[in-house]
């Protein structure tokens, strides 16, 4: 084999190691970056079921209130006890 057929051989070898270990960070890093946005919508997921949970509870205790005051509204929207 000449020494022109070696270097070749070596360079494209090199090459394509290169580019395999290149292409494995790669996806390495794309399923890192997709793990953390699965982790990102879960948590917002369950910031808005914490956010239903306390809508619910405000708007049972604002029917509580009203049982036990009279309420009414004004024109500007604004609810006054009497």
């Amino acid at each position: 084999m000449s020494t022109k057929a070696k270097i070749t051989l070596a360079t494209t070898t090199l090459s394509a190691i290169g580019i395999v270990v290149f292409v494995h960070q790669q996806q390495k890093s794309d399923k890192a970056a997709m793990h953390q946005g699965v982790i990102r919508d879960m948590e917002q997921q369950r910031v808005k079921r914490e956010r239903l949970l306390d809508f619910e509870m405000q708007k049972q205790l604002e029917e509580e209130y009203r049982k036990v005051q009279n309420v009414s509204q004004s024109a500007e929207g604004e609810v006054k006890a009497r």
